[in-house]
């Protein structure tokens, strides 16, 4: 499910050959200033620290399922991370802690895990990139946060020349947010989880799922089960990558859903759906707005488009540009804010443009 093609030499300088767009899951974005790609954590470090050193800005790339890149590209230090590596740091009776490296293709990790009967990140199957990207994105689905089995970042800090170990509170998670997020300060290396053994999933959270598994809230399937089952779900909405379908041409879903406090949520007089957050604040789907704002599936601009099977996702149908992307998440953003009153914000990290 790696997106993204290997490549064969550790540097490279000529940009035509380094078109970004082979690095991201839109495949949009113009030329890297050089390309650096990253085998071993030390290769990483030395050269985040290098560029710093001398002056350049450095765009670190890993599954590239959450970036969306100017159509100039960027003129500085590509940092492609490729490390591999799961390695058991505590072993005890009902749980473990496993360390992952940053470069680690997470859904491979996924699997690891419910192989070996490792629960708490089955529901969590199928989502693109590495494991070094979910605590920068604090990512999550149906009912999973990495935030709920995270145990420690260890991160390169720029700021300081060394390398920390971040606990959860230090990380800063909420919602499709961390510390880490829009900032430049971290290199992610490695993530520690702690995961309960066990060949059952933790307790089924979201509704949709339990539904598709024939269950109540709050029960508990295989492990296999609970994965197999998200993995169609998500293939149904176009969230698995296949080279083959331009609905999966995307960085998933584009904008967070919206939260906003109860008594905003009052003023505004929706009949939409939605559900209890965190601090009495409510959430809402920010699927239902866009389609109630009236852009269905499909909706397209120009090489551009709304997925035909999920309309949180904005695709590139193989002739499109960042620059249209942006277009068109720009109209959808103008006419749900015209329509609701409700501002959606961009869930990717735009880098070198802006919405």
């Amino acid at each position: 499910m790696n997106a993204v093609p290997d490549v064969s030499a550790d540097r490279q300088t000529d940009t035509s050959a380094s078109r970004l767009a082979a690095y991201t899951t839109l495949r949009l974005g113009g030329p890297a200033g050089t390309l650096t790609v990253a085998t071993e954590t030390d290769q990483a470090v030395t050269t985040v620290r290098n560029a710093a050193a001398a002056g350049r800005r450095v765009l670190v790339l890993a599954g590239g399922s959450n970036v969306v890149i100017g159509d100039d590209g960027f003129d500085g230090e590509v940092l492609l991370l490729r490390t591999r590596g799961v390695e058991t740091v505590e072993a005890r009776p009902g749980s473990v802690v496993l360390r992952v490296a940053a470069g680690e293709v997470w859904d491979d990790f996924v699997a690891y895990a419910v192989t070996n009967g490792y629960s708490g990140i089955e529901c969590l199957s199928g989502i693109p990139g590495s494991a070094g990207a979910t605590p920068i994105q604090n990512v999550g689905a149906y009912g999973q946060e990495v935030a709920h089995t995270i145990v420690a970042v260890h991160a390169y800090d720029r700021e300081h020349d060394s390398v920390r170990v971040m606990s959860p509170i230090e990380c800063a998670f909420a919602y499709r947010s961390s510390v880490f997020k829009h900032s430049d300060r971290y290199l992610v290396l490695h993530v520690d989880f702690r995961l309960a053994v066990s060949d059952l999933s933790a307790p089924i959270r979201y509704a949709e799922l339990a539904r598709n598994l024939g269950v109540e809230a709050g029960d508990r399937v295989s492990l296999s089960q609970a994965r197999d089952t998200v993995l169609k779900l998500r293939a149904g909405k176009g969230m698995v990558l296949d080279p083959d379908d331009k609905d999966t041409w995307s960085v998933g879903s584009f904008f967070t859903n919206p939260v906003v406090s109860a008594s905003r949520w009052a003023s505004l007089g929706l009949e939409a759906p939605h559900w209890p957050g965190e601090d009495g604040s409510v959430k809402i789907p920010a699927a239902w707005l866009i389609e109630q704002a009236g852009f269905p599936k499909g909706f397209a601009g120009a090489g551009v488009s709304i997925s035909t099977k999920h309309t949180l996702a904005l695709t590139n149908r193989g002739s499109g540009s960042t620059a249209a992307l942006l277009e068109l998440a720009r109209v959808i953003r103008d006419g749900v804010r015209e329509r609701f009153g409700v501002e959606l914000h961009p869930e990717p990290v735009l880098v070198d443009c802006a919405l």
